[in-house]
């Protein structure tokens, strides 16, 4: 345990920071175990409720994780390695269906609108001290918002989903604040949260989205914020429905307070209805990508929200980049008003992928999880042998350690490349590999 290194501190910050000293410079390996809060505790002459303070911001930044009896142990990537890294690469002759893609095939052609975006900056170069945000880009989006039920509010654009609420969360909180943040959820998302000093309260969802009873519950620990999926949740495809809206709407009001972010990422390649929660409180901000529906190179989403909150994100977005290219905004309108995607046939497409998936993996007694979106969730009992087995029958999926903190293990199979051909072998194989291993137990 721990080798040579010695970990120093008498506050829970330095001995932190000391144990993430040690994981920088590779004194302390991946994997290693640390002692138990009660032994360092005694060892530096602290309280062991400090010495819990310091794992605690530890596990919080991603650099321990903690298994139960099995103790502490730092990670087994570094602190600063996303968790996309932790994807499986798929050798000659596999099938990769980890990745998340969406379908290239079902991506609109770039090229004539990029074109059309070239010929109107050839016509007006933009320069500085224009407005950040194309006036036909965000009256399109601010009219698919209301046709949403989304209440009125300005429109801001920004360089993806993830930057957008980036940009949110840093408008209102400060490190140390707590976010509650779906669980198993979008990986970059549980790698920012804590990479910007706030504490992440992890929330169960089911197939409806959300649980109320963990919303209510991460509220009650005093949860700053609220980061829900409308739709196509990732990695399960859950969505929220009417009556979970109107629930989660009806426990937020109790917390006037609480910021609420709508991830919508999955407009236009989803078939289901939105609900969402903003203006459940007085500070909420809904984000829309461009990424699945019309190319993630894009790098553009569009979002709206309370005065205030717009205001705050603007007003700090223009002493950093100041702006999104007004190139790929000519694009994007470009390709709003060709209608260079049909919403319907795209979200059909997906939706019989992924509903064959499911269907072929209920004939063989696999519970999966996939309502909308791009991936199918298969919980399973052992991930890492699931993953393997399923690497060795020719599949390259993406492990659930990528999405959770503190939920079951899975495993995402992403379904847009499958074909009907493939769907009956996939599950044959998803099959055999959740099958537990002989003489292993799963409490």
């Amino acid at each position: 345990m721990l080798g040579e290194y010695t970990i120093t501190g008498r506050g829970a910050s330095d001995i932190a920071a000391s144990v993430e000293h040690g994981v920088s410079t590779g004194e302390l390996a991946p994997g290693e175990l640390l002692p138990p809060m009660r032994e360092l505790a005694a060892r530096l002459g602290v309280n062991p409720n400090t010495v819990a303070a310091a794992y605690r911001t530890l596990r919080e930044r991603g650099v321990i994780e903690t298994d139960g009896r099995r103790g502490s142990r730092v990670r087994a990537r570094p602190a600063t390695t996303p968790r996309e890294s932790m994807g499986v690469e798929a050798p000659p002759g596999s099938r990769d269906i980890g990745n998340g893609n969406p379908d290239a095939a079902l991506l609109p052609r770039l090229a004539e609108a990029l074109a059309a975006a070239a010929r109107r900056n050839d016509e007006r170069p933009g320069l500085y001290g224009e407005e950040g945000v194309l006036p036909e880009l965000a009256e399109r989006a601010r009219a698919a918002f209301e046709d949403d039920g989304v209440p009125a509010g300005p429109v801001a654009v920004t360089s993806g989903s993830l930057d957008a609420i980036e940009r949110v969360l840093a408008a209102h909180l400060k490190p140390g604040d707590a976010v509650a943040i779906e669980d198993p959820g979008w990986g970059s998302l549980l790698d920012l949260v804590p990479a910007m000093g706030l504490r992440v309260l992890p929330v169960q969802v089911d197939d409806d989205g959300p649980v109320p009873a963990g919303v209510a519950a991460a509220l009650e620990r005093g949860a700053r914020a609220l980061i829900v999926t409308d739709r196509a949740q990732n990695p399960t495809g859950a969505v929220i429905g009417a009556a979970r809206s109107a629930e989660l709407r009806e426990l937020l009001s109790r917390h006037p307070h609480v910021l609420v972010i709508d991830d919508d990422h999955g407009q236009a390649i989803v078939d289901e209805p939105v609900h969402p929660l903003a203006g459940a409180t007085r500070s909420w901000a809904m984000v829309r990508s461009t990424a699945k529906a019309y190319g993630p190179d894009l790098r553009l989403a569009v979002l709206t929200g309370d005065p205030q909150t717009l205001d705050r994100v603007v007003g700090r977005h223009r002493l950093g980049p100041g702006w999104v290219s007004r190139l790929l905004q000519y694009a994007v309108v470009d390709l709003w008003q060709r209608d260079a995607v049909d919403p319907v046939a795209v979200a059909r497409s997906y939706a019989e992928r992924r509903d064959a998936l499911v269907v072929a993996l209920a004939r063989r007694g696999v519970k999966a999880h996939g309502r909308s979106g791009l991936n199918v969730w298969v919980p399973v009992p052992d991930e890492t042998a699931a993953v393997a087995r399923l690497l060795g029958a020719g599949w390259a999926v993406a492990p659930g350690a990528r999405f959770r903190l503190a939920s079951p293990p899975g495993v995402r199979l992403t379904v847009s490349t499958l074909t009907p051909d493939d769907v009956e072998p996939l599950a044959d194989a998803v099959a055999e590999a959740v099958r537990p291993s002989r003489g292993v137990r799963y409490d």
